[in-house]
């Protein structure tokens, strides 16, 4: 590697809409540490050119090709440190770190947020709270393993994120259809974890996610939401409420089961998000993953509790223990639009004025066609963010935001069963 300049290399930008805030606090961030910013993406930047100094486009989701590429950028720059907040993208992120000597996920702990058969088992042999589970790799195995753990069970693929490929089996008869929808949606992710799905019994109780740091195998949380999931028998999210002042972050089983969650699975320098179960048996840690969370949640976070991630991310990128410390209070929520069945999209207004309204947004071009599962996921038209004193508060106002939003759209004929799943609007790196 040259001497200079040092540099944050970033694999992936992700979309203006969700991430352009990280990266504005990211830019500054590493400025004001000496370093700049620079990208490999995977489509030809638009706004990104105000944050980066140097910008490689690539096919990132050709891993081998993705090295190739920060390789020859590394014997232009000093690789500082690695940044990713793309799911897709956080395991060869994770490599090129270890590669360059910088502080990162590690690659166990990167393959245990990436792969969910792999952390549901060194959970559970640590003796962590966790669910019965099998990985099946066809109908006849399922059937077994959801025999044997009992009735209801989650299947689900083995390495996708946003609940993609989630289905909650009641009985027998519901196994088949939920075990060919989590197969199928597996077919979308890296190819190592194609085909078969996990079984898992199902874990009654309050879900919740927590973003935080890890600085040398210290774990330290960020801030903690409140999640809204669709019906079953699908976990689509449709909403997030953040309460700086939530009891649950000096709950001391819940701050030491996660802690302990990071240990077992190895992770050393980096952000995660960690999805949680809060069942009668105590919190039962449904995965962890190897990135900042989606859907706006950081950006809630911000705004609720004052923590900075995009800051907090570079501090630990560059091996730097980061200052979290909850300058305000408050709650802030997003609610997501859905349409009531798939639909061509011709139109969506959303609000400009609504109490406690701090943004809205439509998510979709008018022609877009929106699936709700099992042929797509993340059929999301819009979304409300709001703020209040208090999470009531403010759950009541992300209601009155959101039945402002209006939405011109035709019905259109559900896929056939066992088609192929289309991708959800937004979810890979399509921008203006």
């Amino acid at each position: 590697m040259s001497s200079s300049p040092n540099v944050l290399l970033v694999i992936g930008s992700g979309l203006k809409l969700y991430r352009e805030y990280l990266v504005r606090s990211a830019a500054a961030r590493a400025r004001a540490a000496g370093h700049q910013l620079v990208l490999i993406n995977n489509l030809q930047p638009t706004w990104q050119h105000e944050y980066f100094a140097d910008i490689e486009v690539v096919n990132v989701f050709d891993h081998a090709l993705l090295a190739r590429t920060a390789r020859e950028m590394a014997t232009r720059y000093t690789v500082a440190g690695v940044l990713c907040w793309d799911e897709p993208l956080v395991m060869p992120a994770a490599e090129l770190a270890a590669e360059f000597g910088v502080p990162g996920l590690s690659v166990p702990g990167v393959q245990g947020c990436r792969d969910k058969y792999s952390a549901r088992t060194r959970l559970t042999e640590a003796g962590l709270l966790q669910p019965g589970f099998a990985m099946t790799a066809d109908l006849a195995q399922a059937r077994a393993a959801a025999e044997r753990i009992g009735y209801p069970v989650v299947v689900k693929p083995r390495a996708l994120g946003a609940s993609m490929g989630v289905v909650l089996a009641e009985d027998e008869a519901r196994l088949t259809e939920a075990f060919e929808v989590a197969s199928g949606a597996s077919l979308v992710g890296d190819e190592p974890f194609r085909g078969g799905a996990i079984v898992e019994q199902y874990a009654v109780g309050p879900e919740i996610s927590i973003d935080g740091a890890v600085h040398k195998g210290e774990y330290l949380p960020m801030f903690l939401a409140r999640k809204r999931t669709g019906p079953h028998p699908y976990f689509e999210e449709i909403g997030h409420v953040v309460d700086a002042a939530d009891p649950l972050l000096h709950d001391p089983v819940l701050m030491e089961t996660l802690a302990r969650a990071h240990r077992v699975l190895g992770i050393e320098d980096g952000i995660t998000h960690s999805e949680v179960r809060l069942t009668d048996q105590g919190p039962l840690i449904i995965e962890i993953n190897g990135r900042v969370g989606g859907d706006l949640i950081p950006y809630l976070g911000k705004i609720a509790t004052g923590i900075d991630p995009g800051e907090v991310m570079v501090d630990v990128a560059l091996g730097q223990r980061p200052e979290i410390t909850r300058s305000q209070r408050g709650a802030v929520g997003i609610r997501f639009g859905y349409p009531a069945t798939d639909c061509l999209v011709h139109s969506v207004e959303v609000p400009q004025e609504a109490p406690g309204l701090v943004t809205a947004s439509p998510m979709v071009e008018p022609g877009t066609t929106l699936r709700l599962p099992p042929g797509g996921y993340i059929a999301r038209h819009s979304f409300v963010v709001c703020q209040a004193d208090d999470p009531v508060t403010c759950e009541q106002r992300l209601d009155a935001a959101a039945a402002l939003v209006v939405v011109t759209a035709e019905q259109v004929a559900a896929k056939p069963p066992g088609a192929v799943l289309e991708m959800p609007a937004g979810l890979l790196d399509v921008d203006e």
